[in-house]
């Protein structure tokens, strides 16, 4: 297991840098449009209020195929004008929306626990075609924006919270977080993740055209510390949320798109409330 976990690791990775150094924007787009598809689909078929049926496929392949159509007008040299209108929408409207639902109703959500059964089910169906939108739309924008660099530094944020997360609740967790949701994870780890995010912040703030370059540029060092320590919690929450939908489908990964690692869901639970986030308070 560890040995095909590795493998897929460094294939995920190795396509990603591909596509952050590729000349073209596209190959970028055509992989976060694929992802945020096969996410959506995971996320479907969790919260579905019919199990063992099409619609989850059908909906997130024609998602994948209007972000394509976006994405195409967006990227043109000279967009048209319902194309400005849909992004300044997107961003003025959805991306608040999604990061706030986040932010309080998610958060209760998760903090609360629930049942195993499928209720609330077309609630929780709707909110991941926001959430999709919403962290497809300010990823592709902050790569456009501020390029490959910035994209990744912010991703890493959420990789050494992760890890550090994992690696300080194993030495030293000891109070349940959310028992409800995910036993697993403890306060401690929480904590060591908070710490691993906003020491990543200032490391990498000596890069110039670094997502922590930015904040230190725009928000002082204990403003920075504090969009550090909220990006990380956010990034739990993001994590938690999946877990308890998981718990509420009964099944331990999301689907076995990726040996060893579930599905696409599973690698990007964390980004999904924290890109947004992210673009609204760098203003990008």
């Amino acid at each position: 297991m560890l040995k095909q976990r590795v493998i897929t690791a460094v294939a995920l990775l190795a396509i990603l840098l591909g596509t952050l150094l590729a000349p073209s924007l596209w190959p970028l787009v055509v992989l976060l449009t694929v992802t945020a598809g096969c996410a959506l689909w995971e996320w479907l078929r969790l919260t579905w209020p019919e199990p063992d049926t099409r619609w989850p496929a059908c909906l997130a392949i024609a998602s994948a195929v209007l972000l394509f159509c976006i994405a195409y007008f967006w990227l043109e040299a000279e967009p048209a004008g319902w194309a400005f209108a849909l992004q300044a929408g997107i961003n003025r409207w959805l991306l608040p929306a999604v990061v706030g639902i986040w932010v309080f109703g998610v958060t209760a959500l998760v903090m609360q626990g629930q049942s195993s059964k499928r209720s609330g089910g077309l609630a929780l169906s709707l909110f991941a075609f926001a959430a999709m939108i919403a962290v497809w739309a300010a990823l592709v924008q902050i790569f456009i924006a501020r390029g490959a660099w910035y994209l990744v530094s912010l991703m890493a944020l959420i990789w050494f919270a992760d890890i550090a997360a994992y690696f300080t609740g194993k030495a030293f967790g000891r109070h349940k977080l959310a028992p409800r949701v995910s036993p697993g994870k403890t306060w401690e780890g929480a904590a060591g993740g908070v710490v691993a995010a906003t020491l990543w912040i200032w490391i990498s703030s000596f890069w110039a055209g670094s997502f922590g370059a930015e904040l230190y540029q725009k928000w002082p060092w204990w403003g920075v510390v504090l969009v550090s320590v909220f990006l990380a919690a956010l990034s739990i929450v993001g994590d938690l949320f999946e877990s308890l939908l998981k718990r509420r489908a009964g099944v331990k990964d999301s689907s076995q798109l990726l040996p060893g690692h579930g599905g696409a869901y599973d690698r990007i639970d964390a980004l999904l409330p924290v890109a947004p986030l992210a673009m609204l308070m760098t203003g990008i």
